[in-house]
């Protein structure tokens, strides 16, 4: 009798070794499918950012960078024709503006790739 309590045992024991391995690669696979279940319903949730808000927001890109070196340029030509000096007001402020213009650029699309990748703290994923 001994030993047939010590054989359920023995297969009551390898019967959970067998459940222990079966359920990590399904813990596995349902960790994979929520995560992908998630990125779905924020995919969902952010419908209004398709391809044509990419190439807006790259002609933004564009536009943030040269109004700024115009307006360098512009005010440069102005001021060379109204205080005539040996060094040019032109470049000096083109160059001006197109670093104002490029660290505007840099730090909008910063913002925007911040917003992009920060997880969401009120997902309401089931």
């Amino acid at each position: 009798m001994k030993d047939d309590d010590e054989d359920k045992n023995g297969t009551k024991t390898d019967r959970n070794l067998d459940r222990s391995l079966d359920q990590k690669p399904k813990n596995n696979y349902s960790k994979q499918v929520g995560s992908v279940a998630a990125r779905k319903l924020k995919a969902q949730r952010h419908v209004t950012k398709t391809v044509w808000s990419g190439l807006g927001m790259m002609g933004l890109v564009g536009w943030s960078i040269a109004i700024p070196t115009v307006l360098g340029a512009a005010l440069g030509i102005w001021l060379d024709s109204a205080y005539p000096s040996d060094r040019s007001w032109t470049l000096a402020l083109l160059v001006v503006g197109l670093c104002l213009g490029c660290f505007n650029a840099w730090h909008w699309v910063q913002k925007e790739d911040k917003d992009i990748h920060q997880p969401e703290d009120n997902d309401d994923v089931n």
